[in-house]
Parts: C-alpha cells; structure tokens; sequence
C-alpha cells in the first residue's frame, strides 16, 4: 500500500474558487431566470489587443512551414521574450539580465512551484490576507507558516517584526486581494530585513501594470540589494489579458546563492533552471510570440488603453462604497478593491446576501485568511455596462 503526502489532509475541503462556483451554480439551477453579474474571479472580459493577436499569428504562421517550424524550446523561454521583458524592465529604470528570467505559463505555477526549492525545515513568513496559493503551496509539502497580519490600522501592508525570524517571506505588491501597495520606503525596509535575516522574499508583482504614481515601486528590483534577496514573480494575465493563453516570467537573480549543509555554494537560480529543465515542457512558441509583441511599444499602450478600462470600472465600485460610507482599500493602483462587509456581516454570510439580493458575485474575504473574515473583494474586470448594473444594484441594498 503507497504511503500517501498526509499534508494534503491540512488543506481547506475545497479550493476558494471551487466553492463559489458550486453556490453559484447552486443558486442559477434554482433561480434560472436571475441574470448573475460577476465580480469575483479576477478573470478579465475585454479581447486580447490587435498587437497581440498579430504576434499569435505570426507565431502561427511560422509553424506551417518547414523553415520556420518550432518544435521543442527552450524550458526557460525563447531570447526573443526574454530580451523583450528585460528591456521593459529597463525602460522602467530596472536593469534586469535576460539569462535571470524565466518564461512560464503563469505567475500562480510559479509562485506555487518555487517551494520545492526549500527544505521543509524553513519558516515561511506569509501576510494574512493572501492569495491562496501561497500558503496551499507550503501545506501540501509540510512546511512551518508563521502569518502576519495585514489588517486596517496598516493599510493591510504588514511590515517586518525584527523579533519574528523568517527564511522564506512571501509578497504581493500590488497585493491580491486587499489592493494596497507598498511604497519604496516599506520595501527597503524587507530588503533589509530578509539581508539580515539571510532570508528570501518571493515577490508577486503580477499587477504592477495598474500602477501609475511613479513614485511607487513597479518591481522589488527598484530596491538596492534585492537581487541578493528576492525572486520576482509576474503574469500577463492582468497585464495584457492573457488569463485564456497563460504566460508569465519570474526573475531568479543569479546573485542568489546560499550555503548547503556541507558548505558548498548554491544557487537558486541554477536550482530553478534545472527544476524548470526537468519538470516543465516551456510555454508554447505561438504563446511566447504572442507576449513578444505584447512588450513592443505599440503592444503595451495597446494594453494600458485595456487597463485604464478596469480602472474606470474600479472608480464606479469606489464611488458606490463611498456613497454608501463603507471602508475600503484598493481600487486606484490596482484592479481589486477590498472593503468591510456592511452591517457586520462576515464574509461568506454576505456572499450569499449579495447573490441572493442583488445577483452580483464578488469574492468572500474569509477565503483569503483570518483577517479577510469580514472583509469582501469586488474586481473591476467586468464590462462598464455589468459594472453599472451592478453597482446600481449594490446601492439598492444599503
């Protein structure tokens, strides 16, 4: 009889997402005639930009013939994408390495994939609330979570504890779901805790695209001694709609290096190069012509057209929780905005008022952690019109 990993046992029954669509589906099979708007799942709804498009046919088209036919690649990523993301890092005044960054099909693989290069003996130093992955991700193979509070009084932007010891900090700026953003100060403040501590950040800017006060940080690079520190995660999923064609990068800086037990030198980023190598086929040639095109000049004000849609969506979700005097975060730098449940409701308890009252599906803040048990998240990746609506609604009911 195979020994099974018990650690799937300390999982939550169902995954977050799973569990909305069940009540959802439960709620449509008896009410039919309910026309449901969804504001919960951060999947986007406007089509992927005519650049892009271009790029996938063209990636297409070399395919149907011999002399530009692509078969296996390279499990790190073509150089054409990677050279494309690294002078998008440079023109926002990050110099990053081409040969650092990875191709993938997603900054949730890779986020969750990335634990497997630590050892089940290290802390994991997680922000509550979070995104689930993080924290299912280290679960599954038994590794020691230490949670630290986001909550209201900070902006839900957790700082470090000099008398809290980590090895491994997981953060998300702009964060999913709260929305809030550190500033340079904040993030020097985790470059310089993580180099003393000998720790790790894994940072998740896959909604640095929503950013537009330069004075914030659009990468954890922006901050002096980060590469000896951090990996960076990121997606095109918000930033160019790729949530159906999945694509993504993470950085591991070859600066990353750490002792073994027998003394020798070891690198993390030759560590996730040989993981990738083994455990992951690369992303599709067609994808990865598709994203080039994204991070050419015309691609990207393509895509920050798309993006300032949602953020025009998310001033409508602001305006009616303003109107209506409720407490929110987010909503400006990024496409989520978090706010307290009214009438002091927890969460799941208003998931189904909403879906009862006002058909509108949003995303329970319990989900996300402890401190998300009376908290919801809208997104702002609806259509104007279903945006409208259902704000309309929203108003309606308080």
């Amino acid at each position: 009889m195979p020994k099974l990993n018990e650690n799937y046992q300390n999982l939550k029954q169902s995954y977050l997402f799973s569990e909305i669509a069940h009540r959802v589906a439960a709620y449509t099979a008896s009410h039919p005639d309910k026309r449901i708007i969804r504001l919960g799942i951060g999947d986007v709804t406007l089509p992927l930009t005519s650049h892009a498009i271009q790029g996938l046919h063209a990636g297409v088209d070399a395919m149907a013939e011999a002399a530009t036919f692509k078969g296996y690649g390279p499990e790190q990523g073509y150089g054409f994408l990677r050279d494309a993301i690294s002078a998008y890092y440079a023109n926002n005044k990050v110099a990053v390495d081409p040969d650092d960054i990875f191709i993938s099909d997603g900054a949730k693989s890779d986020t969750g994939n990335i634990s497997e290069l630590f050892s089940a003996d290290n802390t994991i130093l997680i922000p509550d609330p979070v995104y689930p992955v993080y924290v299912d991700s280290n679960l599954m193979s038994g590794k020691k979570i230490t949670y630290l509070s986001g909550n209201a009084d900070n902006q839900f932007l957790p700082m470090p504890d000099s008398a809290v010891h980590a090895d491994i900090i997981y953060l998300c700026s702009p964060n999913n779901p709260t929305g809030s953003v550190y500033s340079k100060a904040q993030l020097t403040e985790w470059v310089r805790y993580a180099l003393e501590n000998q720790a790790v950040i894994l940072f998740d800017s896959a909604y640095e695209a929503f950013i537009t006060d330069p004075e914030l940080p659009r990468s954890i690079y922006t901050i002096e001694g980060s590469k000896k520190c951090a990996i960076e995660f990121c997606s095109l999923s918000k930033t160019a709609g790729f949530t159906g064609t999945r694509c993504g990068y993470t950085v591991v800086p070859k600066e990353l290096t750490f002792p073994a037990f027998d003394g020798r030198e070891m690198s993390l980023h030759a560590m996730w190069n040989r993981r990738q190598s083994t455990k992951f086929n690369g992303t599709s040639y067609i994808i990865q012509k598709g994203a080039q095109a994204v991070f050419s000049p015309e691609g990207m004000a393509q895509c920050q057209e798309n993006i300032r849609y949602y953020q025009h969506n998310a001033r409508l979700i602001a305006d009616a929780l303003r109107k209506k005097n409720i407490r929110f975060f987010g909503g400006i730098h990024s496409p989520y905005i978090w706010f307290e449940c009214p009438n002091n409701m927890e969460s799941w308890e208003f998931f189904d008022y909403l879906l009862n009252h006002a058909q509108i599906v949003g995303t329970p803040g319990a989900g996300f952690g402890e401190n998300g048990t009376r908290y919801f998240r809208l997104t702002a990746f609806g259509t104007h019109e279903n945006t409208e609506e259902a704000m309309e609604r929203f108003e309606k009911l308080f």
